[in-house]
């Protein structure tokens, strides 16, 4: 049975911090790359960060880069993946989702085809 939990969301103030945590199982996703993506209230889900399959690479959207930072641990065939979310804006008020892609590198951000339920993120002002 394929999971993608998360975990970490919560309400947090402007400039706070808070860590996400997405265990993935069922899949050999220890060789999959994976992502974040959000989904803010009346606009369309859209990409966050990824990591590589090994860690070794990432990729943030620009309206991230410099304060989150994604990593991950595989152990056998499982992957937990982590997004550190720093310096919080209010604009980053979301549902994040983690997501896999089914390949070891980053590449389309449309492949990723296994998703979890998603957890949310409030950010006050």
């Amino acid at each position: 049975q394929v999971e993608l939990v998360e975990s970490g969301g919560g309400l947090v103030q402007a400039g706070g911090s808070l860590r996400l945590s997405c265990a993935a199982s069922g899949r050999t996703f220890s060789s999959y790359a994976m992502g974040w993506f959000r989904q803010a209230p009346g606009k369309e889900r859209e990409f966050v960060a990824a990591v590589s399959w090994n860690g070794y690479m990432t990729y943030y959207a620009d309206s991230v880069k410099g304060r989150f930072t994604i990593s991950r641990d595989n152990v056998k065939n499982t992957a937990t993946v982590y997004l550190q979310m720093n310096s919080l804006k209010f604009e980053d008020t979301a549902v994040y989702y983690c997501a896999a892609r089914p390949y070891p590198n980053i590449g389309n951000r449309n492949e990723f085809d296994y998703w979890g339920q998603g957890t949310q993120v409030t950010v006050s002002s």
